[in-house]
């Protein structure tokens, strides 16, 4: 079973940790850089952007999540954690770990009386049809680089995109009980052991 660690300085960790084992996988949280040894995977989830980069400072995480990252091993960033992703952030901007080319503006959806379901507009990514997408002082993703995929747009706006094994979403796909975002998170885990076990 795949184990996949999940950011837990503060926001929703324990209902990324539901849907992944609801996904398949086995959740541990995550709080120290050693603990990223263990899993093949890590989520960054939705909660106060602020508060989790002071957090990650605190505890020495930037560089240890830009060498996982680096590793090859896939990060998914839901809300405050797609923030945390981004090249650049505006709208009162945090320390981002810089791994996904797009531009984060916080709360742009509004504040927590803002707060909205969606679904994706059709046309997207295989397999994401009719996703039903959480937004809770949701930031936008703007200027994607050329090696970001945009993979389901709301109202013609990107909220799920990837860029090589990085996926950052700006809804909160652990309050639905629909498992495609996290299984496409494992998904990636399985395409890079594949392709380390493919011979050379």
């Amino acid at each position: 079973m795949t184990v996949v660690g999940v950011l837990a300085i503060q926001g929703d960790f324990a209902a990324h940790a539901k849907a992944l084992e609801r996904a398949g996988a086995r959740a541990v949280l995550v709080r120290r850089a050693k603990e990223l040894d263990d899993v093949a995977a890590l989520v960054l989830p939705g909660g106060e952007s602020t508060t989790i980069a002071k957090g990650m400072e605190r505890l020495g995480l930037y560089e240890p999540l830009r060498s996982f990252a680096e590793s090859g091993r896939p990060i998914l960033g839901t809300c405050a954690g797609a923030i945390l992703l981004a090249a650049r952030v505006e709208n009162h901007p945090v320390a981002s770990l810089g791994l996904v080319d797009v531009t984060a503006v916080r709360n742009a959806y509004g504040t927590q009386v803002d707060s909205f379901v969606a679904g994706v507009d059709p046309g997207g990514a295989p397999g994401l049809d009719a996703l039903r997408c959480v937004f809770i002082r949701a930031p936008r993703l703007r200027d994607p680089g050329p090696a970001v995929e945009v993979l389901a747009r709301v109202d013609g706006e990107p909220v799920l995109v990837r860029q090589g094994k990085r996926l950052a979403a700006t809804f909160h796909p652990e309050l639905t009980d629909d498992p495609r975002v996290h299984r496409l998170l494992l998904s990636l885990v399985e395409e890079r052991d594949a392709r380390d076990a493919s011979p050379r």
